[in-house]
């Protein structure tokens, strides 16, 4: 088994811009002209010590401009106060699973001042009143400059709605030209607010409210054309320990599979909750999609495991000094059904193949759709990490692949060609870490069949990131993919 992928958890401290990057294997489509924006962790080591988990790197954007055949590419640091104290010697704010060593008066009254968290958006790259934002599953998104990739500080919104947790994966509805999310308030009666916020605006607007006495970890949730969807796993929490235990945060949530898997459903239009659950124990990080079939029925797709282990998996100690059984948890795209009317939840396997990082072309999202692109394991139970782009066909459970050894894929984006109707026509953007010389590079594949069509070498590494999105330099089409960036 390989373990050479440990150089994608390696700090890059190197902020470099270059204009053109080696172009290999192909050429790029005439008719590709944008960006792609990437974000991820790119330092884990500290003066005092390693963070705990790949999810609590500091962030770090990543650029690549595509243009009339050439590619270049930007790195820089998110300047926050996350980064800024760590940059003076100490860290002061809490992380995914990494905190710092505070008293309980200290962790009680920054809980309440709302300065837990150090705006450390790692996550995803969004869009809000014209302002590019990275994303994290705190409701501070940290505005940035697209050109240059300096950071202009943590916007805010200007409304009166509360909450501790969101997620970084909000959804854009084109027509109405509104975006909507969720905030996770916590207290005696803790909530979930479905909110929706117009394109241009920094005003949210609370669309309904779902009660939530122990709070389920979510990193995501889905809209169908009428509903708001929220798969509550048993991974839960209850809050008073969040503020007593001194401990991370992911570390205060437990595994309580007994409670089985609930739903909560909004309504778009009315703010109307209802709620629908199933005996069976389910997590996940990212929805595919949700599509109505009539009134009161929805097809929600998502990728799930059995349990909450791939939370574990991802600790940097098991990872890269574990041993070498530590495998990637098997996961599974699954369809769930739900009955609005009657709560009733039945669900099957769309495609029996572990895989994460799901991407769709979005024109398809609340819509019947045929094909998932993500990061798929070669190898179950041998695999340690995502190694493979693979394409899943709804319909058949047909699986494309493509895979090289040692070459290790992140998020597949979709970039559909312009002025064509077929749902795969386009490209995929994937950045690649080649543990065979340390550097990464851009990889572009035809959507359709997962041939390559080209490779854009960066000369150094891109540690291993979570989400981007890609900008066409003309105005955007209808249902481009990675709709976060495309709000006005």
């Amino acid at each position: 088994m390989s373990v050479r992928f440990h150089k994608g958890f390696d700090d890059q401290e190197n902020e470099v811009t270059i204009p053109s990057l080696e172009i290999e294997r192909g050429a790029l489509p005439t008719w590709l002209s944008g960006t792609l924006m990437r974000n991820g962790p790119a330092r884990f080591r500290l003066d005092e010590g390693t963070l705990n988990h790949w999810f609590d790197g500091l962030a770090m954007l990543h650029r690549f401009d595509m243009a009339d055949g050439r590619v270049s590419y930007t790195n820089k640091f998110l300047d926050t106060p996350a980064r800024r104290a760590i940059q003076d010697g100490r860290m002061r704010y809490s992380e995914f699973a990494t905190d710092p060593c505070r008293s309980l008066f200290k962790r009680i009254a920054q809980q309440f001042v709302g300065s837990r968290f150090g705006a450390n958006a790692n996550v995803t790259v969004g869009k809000i009143a014209g302002e590019f934002v990275a994303q994290t599953e705190v409701p501070m998104p940290v505005a940035f400059d697209k050109e240059t990739l300096d950071t202009i500080g943590v916007l805010g919104y200007e409304d009166r709605l509360k909450g501790q947790l969101t997620t970084a994966h909000p959804h854009y509805d084109r027509e109405q030209r509104v975006a909507f999310n969720y905030l996770l308030k916590f207290g005696v009666k803790s909530s979930y607010g479905i909110y929706e916020l117009p394109a241009g605006s920094r005003t949210r607007r609370l669309v309904g409210e779902a009660d939530a006495r122990k709070p389920s970890y979510m990193h995501s949730f889905a809209i169908s054309a009428k509903y708001a969807i929220l798969m509550e796993f048993p991974l839960v929490v209850n809050p008073l320990r969040l503020l007593l235990s001194g401990r991370p945060f992911i570390e205060n949530y437990r595994w309580e599979p007994e409670r089985g898997t609930r739903f909560s459903i909004v309504d778009r239009s009315t703010g109307d909750v209802t709620y629908a659950h199933t005996d069976e124990a389910w997590f996940g990080f990212h929805h595919v999609n949700a599509v109505d079939r009539g009134d009161d029925v929805i097809d929600l797709d998502i990728i799930v495991y059995p349990n909450a282990d791939i939370v574990q998996h991802f600790y940097l100690e098991s990872l890269l000094d574990g041993p070498n059984h530590n495998v990637f948890p098997d996961s599974e795209l699954r369809r769930f059904t739900i009955d609005v009317a009657t709560g009733a939840v039945t669900s099957r396997t769309l495609v029996d193949h572990s895989a994460d990082l799901p991407r769709i072309n979005y024109a398809y999202n609340t819509k019947p759709y045929k094909y998932v692109y993500a990061n798929g394991i070669a190898e179950r139970g041998r695999s340690m990490l995502p190694d493979t782009i693979v394409k899943y066909d709804v319909e058949s459970g047909e699986v494309k692949e493509w895979r090289h050894d040692n070459h290790f894929p992140g998020e597949p984006v979709f970039v559909a060609r312009p002025n064509v109707d077929a749902e795969d026509d386009g490209v995929l953007l994937n950045v690649v870490l080649d543990a065979t010389t340390d550097t990464s590079y851009l990889l572009l594949l035809d959507a359709r069949d997962l041939s390559e069509i080209a490779q854009a070498r960066v000369p150094q590494h891109v540690p291993f990131g979570f989400h981007g999105t890609y900008v066409r330099t003309a105005p955007a089409l209808v249902g481009e993919p990675g709709s976060d960036a495309d709000q006005e």
